[in-house]
């Protein structure tokens, strides 16, 4: 049997930044401000990079020449080493990107849920194909590897917020609501902003999006945790004896309490099912 190994980039992805080679001078103004303020959150300046690079990338909405130089000069590093940087992690995009990146998980368990099924039908629906852009500017397509919300597969996430339990149909009503500029509410997390947006939240500047008491552990999440304690099940202590974690003394300070502790016992700080009386023996006022 042959096998081919591709190496390199994939195919839809471009090889070489493109976009501005420089920033106009109120532009270089403003992100020095706000670099500088970045930088200053770490002992060693080029411990910053990733967040500046999330600042660059939120002034284009991808990654440019003008953008990689701009973190070389910032932080004392050459070009090549932000480039190296950058072109390693999937978060940081080397096309334009649209107002809404809508990333559909097709890793292992939600492509069995029915992940590909949706990215199939999201590409047909919107006349593109992976990584691209539809002709309005409003959305990116793109194939995401997983974010860990397997309990709710297959997912679906726009701007990294989560959209739960998804099918061809509901993935299709959601894009096209983007489209209209109708609002959106994602399954957990905050509301959904722009593409450019959510990059400088994630260099580290406010969020002001209102939290409305949105996310919060699932049901799904917690089902494995609520059979445990039901069967009075627990993890095994430091001697490896079935039994459950020994408590700190509540005087201590914080960091006394977590110092050398197993981890807790599944059977722990499970919130009760919505509709029921039961209570957590394990959660006291105190915690």
């Amino acid at each position: 049997m042959t096998v081919f190994v591709s190496l390199g980039p994939k195919p839809e992805e471009p090889s070489h930044l493109r976009g501005r080679e420089t920033y106009p001078d109120g532009v270089r103004d403003r992100l020095t401000a706000d670099a500088r303020e970045t930088i200053a959150r770490y002992p060693v300046a080029r411990s910053a990079l990733l967040p500046l690079l999330h600042l660059v990338q939120a002034e284009d909405g991808c990654l440019t020449p003008a953008g990689v130089e701009f973190c070389a000069e910032q932080l004392g590093l050459t070009g090549a080493e932000v480039t190296a940087v950058a072109t390693f992690y999937s978060m940081y995009r080397r096309d334009p990107t649209g107002d809404y990146l809508v990333g559909v998980c097709t890793n292992t368990l939600c492509a069995v849920m029915g992940g590909d099924a949706i990215f199939d039908a999201l590409r047909a629906h919107l006349d593109i194909g992976n990584d691209q852009t539809t002709d309005d500017g409003k959305l990116t397509l793109q194939h995401i590897e997983c974010n860990a919300a397997c309990d709710y597969a297959p997912v679906v996430m726009v701007n990294w917020e989560f959209f739960d339990n998804q099918t061809p149909d509901s993935a299709i009503e959601l894009v096209d609501a983007l489209r209209a500029g109708q609002s959106v509410t994602p399954s957990r997390g905050l509301p959904v902003c722009t593409y450019r947006e959510t990059s400088r939240i994630l260099a580290g500047f406010a969020d002001d999006r209102p939290d409305d008491g949105q996310g919060g552990t699932g049901a799904a999440t917690l089902a494995g945790l609520r059979v445990a304690r039901k069967e009075g099940m627990h993890a095994p202590g430091p001697d490896g004896a079935n039994a459950p974690s020994p408590q700190p003394d509540p005087g201590e300070s914080p960091a006394e309490k977590v110092a050398d502790q197993a981890a807790p016992a599944p059977s722990a700080h499970v919130p009760p099912e919505p509709g029921t009386d039961e209570t957590d023996p394990a959660h006291t006022e105190d915690d």
